[in-house]
């Protein structure tokens, strides 16, 4: 009975197809994926930004046209399908904080140069004696109080010919409820004394002093005021000079923010 010859196996050389296939359809799947994920992330911004805009303009902080770019209607939520991006409360305070940005003003919605003017009539002696000067920035009206007329070099007690001063920056700044941040300033001359271990300590103080006496003294509203202490870290001046750091030497009144919204004109929440 004769043999039949096995027939020798096929080898193939094509397996590699196989993983390849199976890269490039995990490879489209995770483009796939990105693609997706930037699509709904676009729709999400574009939905926020309907939003916000939406309050705003209910508000008439947008009157006219908007600068910017413009929120297309076809990327926008369905009226009534997305509801406030901020409570009232917190609306108007960006509103609040908006306003100061664009127009320069203060608490009351007076402009910060018309606050500067007031300053300035009732503190004409002290600005003649170069004992405070006031500066216009970006961030508001700054009342700078110099270290000469209210402190002795190297302590944070406050002169007793300083409190005149302090009464009338008080007595503008109160009128209006404006919102204040003082802060503390010294030169680049090292401290170290048994009250103050550095600059950091008697900055702090300084403001500190300051503070309290606005509060008690003059019954400015603690709940409009705070103290920031900065050692010799934001000079007005070069420390090279002692002009430059007599002028470093200081008290900043800074007008931060708007008074908050009331009951009576904050916005209703939903």
């Amino acid at each position: 009975m004769s043999r039949r010859k096995k027939n020798a196996e096929h080898v193939s050389h094509e397996r590699w197809l196989v993983s390849y296939a199976d890269f490039i359809t995990l490879l489209f799947a995770f483009f796939v994926v990105l693609y997706a994920s930037s699509q709904v992330d676009n729709k999400k911004v574009a939905q926020i930004a309907a939003a916000i805009q939406g309050g705003f303009q209910h508000m008439g902080v947008f009157s006219g046209t908007v600068p910017g770019p413009i929120v297309r209607a076809e990327n926008a939520p369905p009226a009534g399908s997305v509801p406030p991006a901020l409570p009232g409360p917190e609306l108007a305070r960006v509103v609040n904080s908006l306003s100061v940005k664009e127009h320069g003003t203060g608490g009351s919605g007076i402009p910060a140069a018309e606050l500067k003017r007031q300053l300035e009539e009732v503190l004409g002696k002290e600005l003649q004696d170069h004992h405070l000067d006031l500066r216009l920035t970006p961030g508001g009206l700054v009342v700078s109080l110099r270290e000469v007329g209210f402190f002795n070099s190297g302590e944070a007690a406050l002169l007793p010919q300083a409190e005149p001063t302090l009464a009338h920056v008080t007595s503008v700044l109160a009128a209006h409820n404006f919102e204040v941040r003082v802060e503390g300033h010294t030169d680049d001359m090292p401290i170290h004394t048994s009250q103050y271990r550095s600059n950091w300590d008697l900055s702090t103080a300084r403001a500190t002093e300051v503070v309290n006496m606005l509060v008690s003294k003059y019954n400015f509203n603690p709940e409009r005021i705070s103290v920031a202490g900065y050692a010799q870290y934001r000079p007005v001046a070069s420390n090279d000079t002692e002009e430059g750091r007599r002028k470093n030497r200081r008290i900043d009144l800074v007008i931060v923010s708007t008074a908050p919204p009331t009951e009576s004109t904050a916005p209703p929440t939903q």
